[in-house]
């Protein structure tokens, strides 16, 4: 078996029929996006013993998800074995003959009635746990295939969030270019106001100012945090574990830097860059809501 790691959907349906000696199983699985792992059964009334089983199975294959699971069983027609219990038709016939030496002759039990009677007729016992233990291997084939199919959903949604996040990483990397020049404009343009104004300055003053304000306006760090917040994403999707409520974390951390960029900007392109990348976490956090 692979160790790969593997991105799961929790979306995914699965409709599987089996047969065995007794009639035929069909299996119907459905799961959608859930906080945690909420299984609900509808079972036919013979099988309602197997949802302890069921529950336990799907716990280990599943992580999260709403899951609805319905089973149908058609049993095998013309196969049958039917009996009679002749020690019941002799104690039949017996008090029929202590009848008619009462009331007389003339009102014998024919065939047919005495096999209505409840109990003469017998059909051949199926054996329960052989039945049970068919239904399971039904529902062990409906939820491996459920399981290809959230398989194959979560691959084109780890495709997509990769997409996004390399996008990401080339804006990041188009504000970290324009940043210096950028600042460098702010600090001609304040240059410029105050060589305008009169009076006696302090240029020493005027110099920490000019400092401070280019501090707050630089956003390195912030820069930063959104490639490490990038990166970590990426090795969140590498993960053999459930990865939803971790990513879905990743997402606000992400908006959080892109709103400060976007409150530190300093230029309507920047502006522009934060608010692109605020367009694109949004896109991947209603993504990851799917995911288990």
């Amino acid at each position: 078996m692979s160790n790969a790691a593997v991105v799961y959907s929790m979306t995914a349906f699965a409709r599987n029929s089996s047969e065995c000696e007794h009639g035929r199983f069909t299996w119907e699985i459905r799961s959608v996006n859930h906080r945690y792992l909420e299984p609900h059964f509808r079972l036919p009334e013979a099988f309602r013993d197997l949802e302890p089983h069921l529950r336990e199975r799907l716990k280990k294959q599943l992580g999260r998800g709403k899951i609805e699971c319905a089973l149908r069983f058609q049993p095998t027609q013309g196969n049958a074995q039917l009996t009679v219990n002749s020690e019941l038709v002799e104690q039949l016939n017996h008090a029929a003959d202590q009848v008619h030496a009462i009331i007389g002759p003339g009102n014998a039990l024919d065939a047919l009635q005495i096999l209505q009677w409840p109990g003469v007729l017998a059909s051949e016992e199926v054996d329960g746990k052989a039945l049970q233990a068919a239904a399971l291997q039904a529902f062990d084939a409906s939820l491996a295939t459920l399981k290809d199919t959230r398989a194959r959903e979560g691959a084109d949604l780890a495709e997509m969030i990769t997409s996004r996040l390399d996008k990401m990483n080339d804006i990041v990397a188009i504000v970290s270019e324009q940043m210096p020049e950028a600042l460098a404009a702010q600090r001609q343009q304040l240059q410029t106001k105050l060589d305008e104004l009169s009076g006696n300055l302090d240029n020493d003053r005027v110099e920490q100012e000019m400092v401070m304000l280019a501090q707050k306006a630089d956003v390195a760090e912030e820069l930063d945090r959104l490639n490490t917040h990038i990166n970590e994403v990426k090795r969140i999707l590498t993960s053999r574990e459930p990865i939803g409520r971790r990513l879905d974390f990743m997402m606000q951390e992400l908006n959080r830097e892109a709103n400060t960029l976007s409150s530190k900007s300093l230029t309507a392109l920047i502006t522009q860059h934060a608010v692109d990348l605020k367009v694109l976490i949004e896109q991947m956090r209603e993504q990851i809501q799917n995911i288990e």
